[in-house]
């Protein structure tokens, strides 16, 4: 199995720039980049905590306007080496995708999206970083 870590954990948000800044001001974590997704209406920042290169949190703002009081955590991600062979083996094992393919990045990093068992959305992420 070549899934090695947690990649990083997505969370929802109102406002991005809000977000920023609590968790880096109060929570104490450095943003470490943004971008727009390829689709044109998501946009994502990442931050980390200070000299560490651990999990990452994902901040997911325009996905959904409708956040609920509970369970704003969007999906955990999971690295991976190659995507391909996990995908193919996730399948395989009759893993329901909720992707129909690897999504590719404006910055070259890659995802694909499954279901847990009880359906929870699980992220295996290449990462060009």
């Amino acid at each position: 199995m070549a899934i090695q870590k947690i990649e990083h954990v997505g969370i929802q948000c109102r406002d991005i720039e809000t977000s920023i800044a609590f968790y880096r001001d109060v929570i104490g974590m450095d943003l470490k980049g943004t971008l727009d997704h390829t689709n044109g209406v998501i946009k994502l920042a990442f931050l980390g905590f200070p000299g560490k290169d651990e999990t990452e949190l994902e901040l997911i703002y325009g996905y959904n306007s409708d956040l609920p009081t509970e369970g704003k955590v969007h999906h955990i991600a999971f690295t991976v080496d190659k995507l391909e062979p996990e995908v193919d083996r996730l399948k395989s094992l009759g893993v329901n995708a909720i992707d129909a393919e690897i999504t590719t990045l404006p910055n070259g990093s890659r995802y694909f999206f499954f279901n847990g068992p009880d359906g929870e959305w699980i992220e295996l992420f290449e990462s060009t970083r």
